[in-house]
């Protein structure tokens, strides 16, 4: 879950492993000045159980960013998300939704009716998760960001799934009550990697360039060495200068493709730029030098 401020490594919470049974991409970067090195992607250890299958680089990815977490870097005050779409989905299976939730003790249920009674009576969950949560993601008024079926334990899962828009539910999974509110729901978005072969063969046709957006996480020294036309370069160590505004500079309907040295900086720029609501968006495949040796060696290798 990214803030700008994680860029710095940060700590991850022992007690968030609660909810997901997957490594979810958090998006913590320690910069590495080349892709020989991969940048370091802290996952808070409390969604490692809640969320499942660790992501590959060969099939396509999800990640998990919350809007509450986001919404410091972002300059956006804390939000109270509308439902914007029916309880009815229209999405069938394929489709993220967004969550909230508030975790208590098995033992706690005294608490767990007054916190329903007082929700029923006006009160905000995500206040609420604030003050009395035993989840991590209290400090970010209980949200769990974007999340899509076979990554949630089933109890979980099952409650989230199946629960109306904005209304506020109860679960018990063995990490305790639950309560939880389904804020908002998407088509599941699209990231995965491009081969430098299938790349190419894109760019050859003008309107590509024209069509989709290119960007280059690389450092300014490195695109003056070897560079591809069409690319807006966006430095990862300038993250804090761009990241802020990437949906304003960037229109995230459209096709969007992510490159560096050797593909490790960019896929990790591509994970962060789907949980920012990018529909669809590639990683090349090995980056700059890969398409230099396998396609078109007149891009200088450096």
């Amino acid at each position: 879950m990214l803030r700008a401020a994680h860029f710095p490594p940060m700590a991850s919470p022992t007690t968030f492993v609660a909810l997901r049974k997957s490594l979810v991409p958090v998006l913590t970067i320690s910069y590495f000045p080349s892709c020989h090195s991969l940048p370091k992607l802290s996952t808070f250890s409390a969604f490692h159980s809640f969320f499942s299958t660790p992501v590959t680089p060969s099939r396509p990815y999800s990640s998990t960013l919350t809007l509450r977490q986001l919404s410091p870097m972002l300059g956006h005050p804390q939000l109270k998300l509308a439902a914007s779409f029916n309880s009815e989905s229209s999405y069938g299976d394929s489709r993220e939704i967004l969550v909230q939730h508030l975790l208590l003790k098995e033992e706690d249920q005294v608490l767990l009716v007054e916190l329903q009674q007082r929700i029923a009576g006006g009160e905000d969950l995500g206040d609420l998760a604030v003050e009395y949560s035993l989840c991590p993601s209290k400090q970010e008024g209980g949200m769990l960001g974007w999340v899509r079926k076979g990554q949630m334990v089933p109890e979980f899962e099952e409650a989230a799934f199946s629960a109306p828009l904005n209304k506020v539910v109860k679960c018990k999974t063995n990490f305790g009550w639950h309560l939880l509110q389904v804020l908002s729901e998407r088509e599941e978005s699209l990231l995965k990697d491009i081969q430098p072969e299938e790349f190419h063969a894109k760019m050859q046709d003008p309107s590509f360039i024209e069509e989709a957006q290119l960007i280059d996480v690389r450092e300014p020294e490195e695109v003056s060495q070897a560079s591809l036309p069409g690319f807006q370069v966006l430095p990862l160590r300038q993250f804090g200068s761009w990241g802020p505004e990437v949906t304003t500079k960037l229109d995230p309907m459209k096709d969007t493709y992510v490159m560096c040295h050797h593909g490790m900086r960019s896929l990790q720029v591509a994970k962060w730029l789907q949980t920012q609501g990018f529909r669809k968006v590639f990683n090349l495949s090995g980056g700059i030098h890969a398409y230099a040796t396998k396609v078109d060696p007149s891009v200088p290798t450096y």
